[in-house]
């Protein structure tokens, strides 16, 4: 089954995110990251996730923008500067209004950018129409090194 890594720190939208997901039928696996050192350490088998197995990759990166240690946009620019992570599906999924951090996360290979609704049936609903596309309909690129 495809999992989801949530990189959130905020452990209401944590939970929120989660729960939305389960209203909306999506039962795959969820990861949660505290923090931006710790979505990489994941993603590439360091630190805390040292001798993970690091092909078994995320079908879905949910992004916070605002994290502690190392920020959304940094984690960004580190998973696309590596062929490892360059092609994963990464949603910027943040509270940020500001449109600055939107032509930023695009700038740095962002696949979309969602701002999270206040109320929670309009929350559920967008995490929804995530889940469908990303999950179900959207073709993922093969792994790096893999001829086509």
């Amino acid at each position: 089954m495809k999992m989801i890594l949530l990189v959130e720190d905020n452990e209401a939208d944590e939970k929120l995110t989660i729960r939305a997901l389960k209203k909306s039928n999506i039962a795959n696996e969820v990861v949660v990251a505290r923090d931006g050192e710790e979505a990489l350490d994941y993603l590439f088998g360091t630190g805390a996730h040292a001798g993970r197995d690091t092909s078994a990759v995320p079908a879905l990166t949910l992004l916070d923008l605002n994290l502690p240690k190392l920020g959304g946009l940094d984690v960004l620019r580190r998973m696309r500067a590596d062929d490892r992570t360059r092609r994963l599906p990464v949603v910027m999924l943040t509270s940020s209004r500001e449109d600055e951090d939107v032509i930023r996360s695009y700038d740095l290979g962002a696949n979309a950018y969602v701002r999270k609704p206040v109320d929670f049936g309009q929350f559920a609903e967008a995490t929804k129409t995530l889940g469908l596309f990303w999950l179900l309909l959207n073709e993922t690129a093969p792994p790096s090194g893999v001829p086509r």
